[in-house]
Parts: structure tokens; sequence; C-alpha cells
């Protein structure tokens, strides 16, 4: 079983940074991707950014220019900077982590999330 802890939420004025971090932990085959995601209470959760194990990022249409999000040497671990944060990107912030069990089951796992609260 794979178990993710996610740290670094909190709460920060508009314009200001924040920095998330991701670990996971327990026995996984591969790991395809790791990526944040975010939810609102009463919305979707909706995409933050994603990182692929060849390094390919994706973004949410909302954060890009203003977020990074990068991995650990390992590879088990993934970082989300937040930059220019906005009263918008109050959230719930979830980490992800999809991959491989073994050598032919796909599996995808969820943090517990961590609150960012953007506030002045």
């Amino acid at each position: 079983q794979v178990q993710l802890v996610e740290s670094g939420g909190g709460l920060v004025q508009p314009g200001g940074s924040l920095r998330l971090s991701c670990a996971a932990s327990g026995s996984i085959f591969r790991i395809i991707g790791m990526g944040w995601y975010r939810q609102v209470p009463g919305q979707v959760r909706e995409l933050v950014a994603t990182i692929i194990e060849g390094g390919g990022t994706k973004y949410g249409d909302s954060v890009k220019g203003r977020f990074t999000i990068s991995r650990g040497d390992a590879k088990d671990t993934v970082y989300l900077q937040m930059n220019s944060l906005e009263a918008e990107d109050t959230a719930v912030y979830y980490c992800s982590l999809w991959g491989y069990s073994d050598v032919t089951t796909q599996r995808g796992y969820w943090g517990q999330g961590t609150q960012v609260t953007v506030s002045s």
C-alpha cells in the first residue's frame, strides 16, 4: 500500500507564496506520475499540476505562470511552488500518485489533503 503525506499548507496573504510537499511511502512497482489537485467545497476537484516519469508537466489554466511543480531526485516526492497567490487559490490541495503496483496492475492514490487559505 502507498501512503502520500502532504505538508506546507497554511494561511498566506494575497500575492504571497507557499510551497507544498508530498512524500510517497510504501511499495509501488513503478511511478507513472504525481501531481496536485484542489477542491473547494461544493465544487469538483480540479487539476493544478502534474509531472510524469519522463519529466513532462501539465498545469491547470488558472495557475499557469504562477505555480511550478517539481520532484525530488528519488522521484517519490513532489513539490508545488505557488507564487502570486490569489484568494481564488483557496482550497484543499490533494497530492496524487498513479502507477503500477506490480507488472500489470495500475493503481491510483490520493493524499488526505492540505488546506491553503489566501486571505488578508
